[in-house]
């Protein structure tokens, strides 16, 4: 069974992405966590905040809060009644990071699926901050699904990789039985100046041929030393339905994650983005 989380601000690009959940996994037995974190609501205008209306605001923010959860149950059910799925919503005075990751080591989650930008985030942007925190500290594969986007199946995934670190086993099977219904097709692309492998990095890619046996793999060289232009370009020209990443310690990911801004991000992502943990953060 398929244990899903998704963080909603109640904005309709949060809600795109519980649809394109639904959809995604529609023929596989599911839970759903619709999760909404509210504590900096309550914090939002400290100038008209005392101690005394500290307890009165947040009753009424978690009713508020209470009341649109149960309405996207009741929108849910009117798109997708699916009898594969369960639904649980979870109304919490927490940071959404925080929270997030509560919810995952407790409910032992598989996925988190959120929309790349919020109700208030910078349109300027690639991700919106509160993606960005989850990305980088929650260690659980992240789906981030942009703005507007339309729901296609993944049939065209692109895999780019230094095949540097060991994968896991758990996170590469999430991979394959997401694509194995559509019959995806996974482009694992290797970008580099040169074609040579190393022993470890050889051992690495035949550990993800074993682990992707139920989809098609291409394996593909990019001789190229600018990694976000050339997975830009590749996803322009092979006409790529998803984009897939391992966020961990000298990866392409990483590389892009941690420079001092977001907006240095050059890949302005118009497809879902599935980001893979491999790493443990402090």
């Amino acid at each position: 069974m398929r244990k899903i989380l998704i963080p909603t601000d109640f904005s309709d690009n949060a809600m795109n992405a519980i649809k394109y959940a639904l959809e995604l996994f529609k023929y596989e037995i599911s839970e759903f966590y619709i999760m909404h974190a509210y504590q900096d609501e309550i914090y939002a205008d400290e100038c008209l905040l005392n101690r005394e209306k500290l307890d009165k605001v947040t009753k009424a923010v978690n009713k508020v809060s209470l009341k649109k959860l149960e309405n996207i149950l009741k929108q849910i059910k009117e798109i997708s009644p699916n009898p594969r799925h369960k639904y649980y919503i979870v109304s919490s005075n927490n940071i959404l990071v925080d929270e997030a990751d509560k919810i995952v080591d407790k409910e032992n989650i598989d996925l988190i699926v959120m929309g790349t930008r919020g109700e208030t985030n910078d349109r300027k942007t690639t991700f919106g901050s509160h993606t960005l925190q989850v990305l980088k500290y929650v260690q659980c594969p992240v789906l981030a699904i942009p703005e507007n986007f339309k729901y296609s199946q993944p049939k065209h995934i692109m895999f780019p990789t230094n095949y540097m670190i060991p994968y896991k086993r758990r996170e590469l099977k999430l991979l394959c039985e997401m694509a194995s219904p559509f019959r995806g097709e996974i482009d694992m692309v290797y970008i580099s100046k040169t074609n040579k492998l190393s022993m470890r990095q050889e051992d690495n890619k035949n550990f993800v041929k074993n682990e992707l046996c139920k989809n098609k793999i291409n394996f593909i060289t990019v001789k190229n030393k600018d990694i976000t232009k050339s997975i830009f370009r590749y996803i322009e020209s092979k006409n790529i339905d998803m984009l897939v990443m391992v966020n961990t310690r000298h990866s392409f990911l990483e590389d892009m994650l941690f420079q001092t801004t977001i907006d240095k991000i050059s890949l302005q992502l118009t497809i879902p983005f599935l980001a893979l943990q491999n790493m443990k953060r402090i």
